[in-house]
């Protein structure tokens, strides 16, 4: 029902007609948000919004530019900020610097347009990939500055450090109230299955059932990851902006822990499929272990995952099989 904090409430979400943004839209507009949505064009992944299509302002808006976001963040009570450039292990590993320098002027030009504006409340959304390649198990918000970030995805690894501090910054030297969740590795439904940027989940579906076999998998299949699904990511998000307020990081994830074998046996049994799956050591395979302690997150805004891979995975396969597929028809 909506109600409560978010009635009402004027939310900017840039990113919002993305993967993970789109799930937060929907989530704001449930509980009577009044939402608006950057994008780089009019039609670019507004089909992703088409449940909330009615009651959305989408605005044509190019982030690296400090008047668009501006002319955005105005009449805006919070403003989320999901719009970030991210791929997969091998486009991440060959464009540090532009995933640097491209999240780096979207960050700076949004925090400092939502101060100009008198916007009361800012998201600077993070990530776990701020942590370093051995941290903690399971890993605590303080591991987040300790060391150097995985070093195949270290241009967004530092990106998004960074964007902690101009958060923390600006909340010290302005007194804004800012919210810095670190949310896991999402996966769901309108995710991207596009092999430059697609990560791990979209692209073993889409490997799959695109009928690849044998299936040739990058290292030995040990790594694991917590990962999060869409609607939760997006409830996260939204918790974390109304209830922790707070120049200080909080993990949004879940306690399941997932190797990438274990995810293969999954997306097959899902998917009744049969490939014969070849591990190439050969081939890098990003952080070893990631699993993070959601312990703050439950303390601090009452946040807990509530669906497992097992629940989560067939929606995604579905959506692969009956949308994406379908379009390329």
């Amino acid at each position: 029902m909506a109600g409560g904090f978010w009635k009402e409430k004027q939310v900017l979400v840039t990113g919002g007609t993305g993967f993970i943004g789109s799930f937060t839209v929907e989530h704001l507009v449930s509980q009577g948000a009044k939402v608006t949505v950057t994008t780089h064009s009019k039609s670019e992944g507004c089909d992703n919004l088409a449940a909330v299509a009615d009651k959305v302002k989408v605005v044509q808006a190019d982030l690296t530019k400090l008047e668009d976001c501006k002319k955005a963040c105005k009449g805006a009570d919070a403003v989320m900020n999901l719009a970030a450039t991210v791929g997969g292990i091998e486009y991440n590993i060959k464009n540090p610097a532009t995933i640097f320098r491209t999240n780096m002027e979207i960050t700076l030009n949004m925090i400092e347009a939502a101060r100009i504006c008198d916007v009361e409340r800012y998201q600077a959304v993070s990530s776990v990939c701020v942590y370093p390649r051995f941290p903690t198990i399971p890993t605590p918000e303080a591991d987040g500055f300790r060391d150097w970030p995985e070093p195949t995805n270290d241009g967004y690894g530092w990106a998004k450090r960074m964007a902690e501090f101009s958060a923390m910054t600006y909340a010290r030297q302005y007194g804004m109230k800012v919210s810095i969740p670190r949310p896991a590795n999402a996966y769901g439904p309108r995710d991207h299955f596009e092999p430059h940027k697609s990560h791990v989940v979209p692209a073993l579906i889409k490997r799959v059932c695109d009928g690849e076999d044998p299936l040739v998998v990058w290292g030995d299949g040990s790594q694991t990851r917590s990962f999060l699904y869409a609607t939760d990511f997006a409830a996260g998000l939204a918790l974390a902006l109304e209830k922790y307020p707070e120049p200080d990081p909080i993990n949004i994830g879940t306690e399941e822990e997932t190797s990438v074998r274990q995810l293969i046996e999954m997306i097959l049994e899902f998917s009744g499929r049969k490939p014969k799956v070849v591990y190439d050591t050969s081939k890098p395979t990003g952080q070893p272990r990631r699993k993070i302690d959601p312990s703050k997150a439950l303390e601090k805004i009452g946040f807990k995952a509530k669906v497992s891979m097992r629940q989560g995975l067939p929606q995604t396969i579905e959506y692969y099989e009956n949308a994406v597929k379908a379009r390329k028809k």
